[in-house]
């Protein structure tokens, strides 16, 4: 792990580039895994229910499950793996975007998903992008996206070949932001299974699962 303090540095640009150079690497490993969690939300929703996926990255596993009941919209800002996420989900709407760039209307959709992806924002951006997903949500929509459970400053580290960055808060900060963004949270507790690169053992991650009331 690298400190991620270098001015000279456009981290957000590494992030990018470097998911555009690993795509193939990392759509492999996502693919062969079953996305845990989403057996929290998918028995909630209403078949055709609007869901949008925030860093749906190559659009397996997550998007190709809830596209098969859902309508559901991705966003990702690596053009190489919305390449590879129109393909693997062809029913699927995908814009490309940085995750603090793009916006909806108010009530847009009946759930947000995001998994791996909002650490790899400025930790500093993640209670502004709570509050937003809060405002896409229609009343009674649910949240549910990975977090941490500890506090990280801004570090980079290799990761399928590439440099990566990441930026995070504790569990207790997410739920909190959660929670002041105008959302209750559920299943507080639950945790989810990351991925492997190959080289390290599989990650472990928080779930964070919320609802907006109404």
């Amino acid at each position: 792990m690298r400190p991620a303090d270098d001015p000279r540095i456009d981290y957000r640009k590494l992030v990018r580039e470097g998911y555009d150079r690993c795509a193939p690497a990392f759509a492999a490993a996502r693919a062969a895994e079953e996305q845990p969690g989403l057996e929290l939300l998918l028995p909630r929703l209403a078949r055709g229910s609007r869901v949008l996926d925030l860093g749906c990255g190559p659009g397996v596993p997550v998007a190709a499950r809830l596209a098969r009941e859902h309508d559901v919209t991705g966003v990702d800002f690596s053009s190489s793996q919305l390449r590879l996420a129109r393909a693997n989900v062809p029913s699927a709407q995908f814009v490309e975007s940085d995750l603090m760039a793009v916006d909806f209307a108010a009530d847009s959709f009946e759930a947000v998903v995001s998994f791996y992806a909002i650490f790899h924002l400025p930790r500093e951006e993640h209670g502004e992008l709570l509050r937003r997903i809060a405002r896409w949500l229609a009343p009674g929509g649910f949240l549910l996206a990975t977090v941490t459970r500890f506090r990280e400053r801004a570090y980079t580290q290799e990761f399928f070949g590439v440099e990566m960055y990441w930026s995070n808060w504790s569990r207790d900060d997410y739920e909190r932001m959660a929670r002041e963004g105008g959302l209750e949270l559920l299943d507080a507790g639950a945790i989810g299974h990351g991925y492997s690169d190959g080289e390290r053992p599989a990650e472990r991650h928080e779930l964070l699962f919320a609802r907006k009331p109404g």
